[in-house]
């Protein structure tokens, strides 16, 4: 596993935004473990997530891309602090753009913040962590709506790896199948657990048998097929 994943996961478990236990879904499903990118407050957090993004887009997806597009709500943050690490990192200096809810009547009008998009652009979508497609499902017509686009590819920080609306695949490969775009994550579920299973951090074990039985378990029902 690449060094930079090692340490994101060990950023996810001291930022307590991966935490494990038992928790309740959207979906209702009880899961053993649950991921809010809410977490990340502080400036050194929201920087050190910024590079994470950066490396995860430049490892999977190349730098042939000019806007980096996060869907509201959590998505505003990420694409503008993915757009200054990527800076920052290599050099090259994309847009951000994100999406309002609501379309603006008044003053800086439209659907969009930030950068507007114009025909030709190369676009990487940032999410947090994608369940079940919605969000792709409501921001793809509204920024395919603006321009004659090209969707470069989707990164999440999170692969949860488990069934999506199909029924087989996960999420993220059914809206790379739907859309016909590449999808990425920084990493997946099974990397978390193969790195964190009987490790220390922060004087507890994060992973222990316990836990990793009721992981298991959990994919054993809900886990992706293919």
């Amino acid at each position: 596993m690449e060094a930079y994943k090692q340490e994101f996961i060990d950023f996810m478990v001291e930022s307590d935004v991966l935490k494990f236990g038992e928790f309740t879904l959207k979906s209702g499903r009880k899961s053993p473990f649950f991921m809010n990118a809410g977490a990340y407050v502080t400036g050194s957090q929201l920087k050190r997530l910024g590079e994470y993004y950066a490396k995860a887009i430049h490892e999977n997806f190349g730098d042939d891309f000019d806007v980096v597009f996060g869907p509201a709500y959590k998505g505003i943050p990420l694409s503008v602090i993915t757009a200054i690490a990527y800076s920052e990192l290599f050099g090259k200096q994309v847009r951000y753009c994100s999406n309002r809810k609501e379309a603006k009547d008044h003053g800086d009008t439209g659907i969009l913040l930030g950068s507007k998009l114009k025909d030709g652009d190369r676009v990487v979508i940032v999410e947090d962590v994608t369940t079940s497609g919605k969000s792709i499902e409501e921001t793809y017509p509204i920024i395919t709506a603006q321009a004659d686009i090209e969707v470069k590819g989707l990164m999440v920080s999170l692969n949860r790896m488990e069934v999506g609306k199909g029924g087989s695949k996960c999420a993220l490969d059914e809206v790379a199948d739907l859309y016909g775009f590449p999808t990425a994550a920084i990493v997946t579920m099974a990397e978390v657990t193969e790195y964190l299973y009987n490790q220390e951090r922060g004087g507890r074990v994060v992973i222990d048998d316990n836990i990793k039985a009721a992981i298991d378990a959990y994919y054993q029902q809900y886990g992706a097929k293919e």
